[in-house]
């Protein structure tokens, strides 16, 4: 879903590291300096950070386990679904059948496509040929936001090539370009495709996504959810499509055309003759066919693998591809990471620190309350219905009590049965397209997690009004029951904070208490908080960080949640009595990072967070206690006039 709210984004560091700084002239380098000197960024990732440290150990842990199990040195517990994760986990590791297969796999699906003849058998093919190939627009089954009981069918544009529209506007577009290019025809060409054939196609890719990047959104616009509910009486969006036969594919790919569609992107659908039409098809062609060979090769032998490579290490400067045993994990975690996600919580997550937490979850909440109840701006009767929303905030910790049926349909076909990577992979894909389109007739379920228990991140979701801790992050930098309150509020607690505070962000404050669309502010109060929520974006946008310059817009969500996150943690700490420096100390230890600048660049081009060094420094420069605590002074490097200081939450 588009419409969750994370803790985590990416960020990196190019701030130099210098041992020795004063809190009070830089306090995410006084309290990381040593961090960054030491730490080393691993050859097959792009950055290092808290986060990435606990995700480094987790994934080590579940490495070890996965193999132990594929090899019978242990036994797989009983845990609905780990044994078709263990089964996908010892086909993706066998690379001696990987190698010896090369293209084999995917010869039939390169062969319908390329047997495209023209525009008209592409309308024919369309609804069987997004089975396993891209289409350029997208279905998906969502809660309706203005109703969030039932689910809807949303439409969207497709992705572009380079990370976001922007990107196409700087210097770098074209030698990435160009790269992706080379190795699209590379591929195709190790596939068995004709030089000439491929060269053609890559070329005629590249021409169809130039034409996608000028018309689909950047993440400015979709980091504004409720500008993606856009409802459409089914009539009125098939009257959009000239010459691609939209009532057909959606009777034959969603099996019916229903009475209402949810656009996501209206500039798209205004244009989509423009993109869809016969004059377009060898571009259109030549697009599925780049699609498909790239998304296609980390699933077929080494030689593919290692010729997939150059465009994503061009994107984010990793030095080296991910090792054939880490690729296995990794396509075990994603296919089935819920159920990996359950195993881990209940291997590693204790129930007295999960306890606690909770504990800690609830004490938070109090607090929130009574900054709302107690806040100065706004009226009774807004204070009234925010209080109602966070008390009906649903609480997810750890790991869900149980797994969606989705997982229970994905059955892996083992070598001796005639099964690959690769066509486990696309029935996978098949099933789970299915399943999300089962939903539409259904209720939606609540219970449904938005993260997997070993993911090291947290959430919120507006459209459920809940809030997801996955168990990986509930442990240091961010808590531990070993180390003091205090440095637990400046860690999990702001991490708490910040997710109840999205329910109050720009845009978690469009939806009310059970994830309706629905305003429930006085004018007055609303005018008012988009005044503060214009100072916050004003706040951040400009900041050169390194190679790039900051869109104070596009991360204005998270940097709410990140001021109402830190301030209601430091009302914790105070109401406690605890030292108000462990706290702000761990605030900016939990943002440590180091970044290449590759990565940086393709980052903040998609992150709707800010990088993680100024989301240390410039919210800690909002807080007075910091001031106080500190006892920073106007020649400091960390004073901000007060007339100047971000105050919402």
């Amino acid at each position: 879903m588009k419409n969750i709210s994370a803790i985590r984004g990416g960020s990196g560091n190019v701030i130099e590291p210098k041992v020795g700084t004063r809190p009070q002239d830089n306090l995410y380098l006084a309290v990381n300096s040593e961090w960054i000197e030491k730490t080393k960024i691993p050859e097959d990732r792009s950055r290092m950070a808290s986060f990435d440290g606990i995700d480094v150990s987790v994934e080590k842990h579940l490495m070890q386990d996965l193999a132990d199990f594929a090899s019978g040195k242990k036994e797989i517990p009983d845990i609905p679904n780990l044994d078709e994760a263990v089964k996908l986990y010892k086909l993706a590791c066998d690379f001696d059948k990987r190698n010896r297969e090369g293209a084999d796999p995917i010869k039939d699906d390169l062969a319908i496509l390329d047997g495209i003849k023209d525009f008209s058998d592409y309308n024919l093919n369309a609804p069987a040929l997004s089975t396993f190939a891209s289409i350029p627009f997208g279905f998906d089954v969502s809660p309706d936001m203005k109703n969030t009981k039932v689910n809807a069918l949303y439409f969207a544009g497709p992705g572009t090539y380079l990370p976001d529209t922007t990107t196409y506007q700087t210097p770098d577009a074209p030698k990435l370009l160009d790269i992706l290019q080379k190795q699209s025809v590379k591929l195709l060409t190790m596939a068995g495709i004709d030089q000439a054939k491929a060269e053609k196609y890559a070329e005629d890719a590249i021409k169809f996504d130039a034409k996608l990047s000028k018309i689909v959104k950047s993440t400015e616009e979709w980091a504004d959810y409720p500008a993606t509910y856009n409802p459409m009486k089914i009539a009125d969006f098939e009257a959009k499509f000239d010459q691609f036969k939209i009532a057909y594919y959606l009777k034959e790919a969603i099996g019916e055309e229903p009475e209402r569609i949810i656009v996501e992107e209206p500039r798209y659908l205004d244009h989509i003759n423009e993109i869809i039409n016969e004059e377009n098809f060898d571009e259109i062609k030549g697009w599925m066919i780049v699609n498909f060979i790239n998304a296609a090769a980390p699933a077929l032998s080494q030689e593919f693998r290692e010729a997939a490579f150059p465009f994503s290490q061009a994107l984010n400067g990793q030095p080296k591809l991910t090792s054939g045993e880490k690729q296995a994990y990794q396509f075990a975690n994603s296919d089935f990471s819920e159920v990996v996600g359950v195993y881990y919580g209940k291997t590693y997550f204790g129930e007295d620190a999960k306890k606690d937490v909770e504990e800690m979850i609830h004490h938070m909440l109090d607090v929130y309350k009574d900054r709302l109840q107690n806040n100065s701006w706004l009226s009774e009767a807004t204070k009234e219905k925010a209080i109602v929303k966070v008390n009906a905030l649903e609480l997810k910790i750890g790991y869900p009590d149980k797994i969606e049926e989705v997982y229970n349909r994905l059955k892996v076909v083992p070598a001796n049965e005639g099964g690959s990577l690769y066509s486990n992979e696309r029935a996978f894909g098949i099933v789970e397209q299915k399943y999300n389109l089962e939903q539409l007739h259904k209720e939606v379920d609540r219970t449904v997690w938005a993260m997997p228990g070993n993911l090291v991140n947290a959430c919120y979701d507006p459209q459920r009004n809940d809030l997801t801790f996955p168990a990986a992050i509930l442990q240091a930098p961010f808590y531990d029951l070993k180390q003091d309150r205090a440095t637990n509020y400046g860690g999990i607690g702001t991490v708490i904070a910040h997710e109840v505070s999205h329910a109050f962000d720009n845009n978690g404050a469009q939806f009310d208490e059970i994830g309706n669309m629905k305003n429930w502010w006085t004018d007055e109060d609303y005018a008012e908080f988009k005044k503060r929520t214009q100072a916050e974006i004003d706040l951040f946008d400009g900041i050169e960080y390194g190679p790039v310059t900051l869109n104070g817009k596009q991360i204005v969500s998270e940097n709410i949640a990140d001021q109402g996150g830190l301030t209601a943690a430091v009302e914790a700490a105070k109401n406690e009595n605890e030292d108000l420096k462990k706290l702000f100390e761990n605030f900016a230890r939990i943002w440590a990072n180091k970044q290449l600048t590759e990565s940086i660049k393709s980052q903040t081009a998609v992150d709707v967070h800010a990088p993680g060094p100024l989301r240390a420094n410039v919210q800690t420069q909002c807080q007075d206690d910091f001031y106080k605590a500190f006892d920073v002074k106007p020649e400091d490097g960390m004073w901000l006039d007060p007339d100047k200081r971000v105050y919402i939450w």
